[in-house]
């Protein structure tokens, strides 16, 4: 046998045995890999101002624990307690409050009160409280999982931006690719996951704002609900519906028609239409704008946001940095297999 063929076998023998012993974290290490790749420009300045590349990893790691994960961990932490102090008299409470809802609509919704009245005669209360149970042992099982993976995201992206500079030489060196090739893979790579990675926390934050300032000016916790409104607005289509919708009834109920009015025409009018709809696409165009430079390096905004909510509707959560990665790795290649393609045909010509 030919020693490369060893060689070739052994490497292969090894990599199964590699993905078997690291399946449980491919995930993980791969939205670790992504997200540094993603603020690698953080990196690099933090590293101009440390002056130490060690220093400057364990800064830009706690920075993304910040803006990232600690909101999102605040958010089920929340939630988690909220549905395990749940009780069946709270839920009981809560079906008289909606059965005398329905039987004395405002006068304005007296129309819908046959619609009403035929929806409410089915619901068994019993079954809603059992499954309110179960989903709050779900939502705590989840959370705890989260934070599980939170914590191993920060740990692999540590290391990933501090030994990121000799992992992709590496990876340049064993890749049958050119020097440009590999280069240009990398930049494009880098620079659409920057674009996608600010554009995601610009837009949630922003959301985040405009509904925690509303919704706290009608009594509740605007901190909490606006970083529960900034994640679900990553949802497509219904995300905001989520937030906005039970607030919207719960005040219904209570007889606050103004505020229900209110907490609606804002959501649909102010966060959906104008925020979600124009000026979202606008953040991710100005943050790509001004992020690069090179205009071969750019990805309509378009392209980037259907691979946001692509991703989302496919991975879930994590999709949101999946689709958009996936997408330009795929425009990517295309690019380089154009170029090879015109490469082949110019060598043809000049024979």
């Amino acid at each position: 046998m030919k020693p490369q063929y060893l060689i070739a076998i052994l490497f292969a023998t090894s990599l199964y045995w590699m993905y078997l012993l690291y399946t449980p974290f491919l995930l993980v290490i791969t939205i670790a890999a992504l997200l540094a790749i993603s603020t690698a420009n953080i990196q690099n300045y933090l590293e101009s101002l440390l002056k130490n590349k060690f220093l400057a990893a364990i800064f830009s790691s706690f920075l993304l624990a910040v803006l990232f994960f600690a909101p999102l961990g605040y958010f089920l932490a929340t939630l988690t307690i909220k549905l395990n102090s749940i009780s069946p008299e709270m839920i009981q409470k809560i079906e008289l409050m909606i059965r005398e809802f329905v039987a004395t609509p405002p006068e304005y919704m007296q129309f819908l009160k046959p619609y009403l009245n035929e929806s409410v005669k089915d619901v068994d209360m019993n079954g809603i409280t059992k499954y309110a149970i179960s989903m709050a042992g779900t939502i705590g099982s989840f959370s705890a999982g989260f934070v599980k993976n939170a914590f191993l995201v920060i740990i692999f992206y540590f290391f990933a931006q501090f030994n990121g500079a000799t992992i992709v030489e590496f990876i340049k060196r064993v890749v049958q690719m050119s020097v440009d090739e590999s280069s240009t893979l990398a930049k494009e790579l880098s620079s659409v996951m920057s674009v996608v990675f600010y554009s995601i926390i610009a837009n949630a934050m922003f959301q985040g704002v405009l509904f925690g300032v509303a919704i706290s000016f009608v009594g509740y916790n605007g901190l909490l609900f606006g970083v529960m409104y900034g994640f679900a607005s990553l949802i497509p289509v219904v995300g905001g519906a989520l937030m906005w919708l039970p607030f919207m009834l719960y005040e219904f109920s209570l007889g606050n028609d103004s505020n229900a009015i209110f907490i609606a025409l804002y959501s649909i009018i102010v966060i959906s239409i104008i925020a979600d709809t124009f000026i979202k696409p606008i953040i991710i165009k100005e943050i790509n704008q001004r992020l690069l430079e090179d205009d071969d390096a750019k990805m309509n905004e378009l392209v980037i946001f259907f691979s946001i909510i692509a991703g989302l509707t496919t991975f879930g959560f994590w999709g949101m940095i999946l689709g958009p990665a996936i997408t330009a790795f795929f425009l990517t290649i295309l690019k380089l297999f154009e170029a090879r393609t015109k490469e082949c045909e110019d060598n043809n010509k000049n024979i």
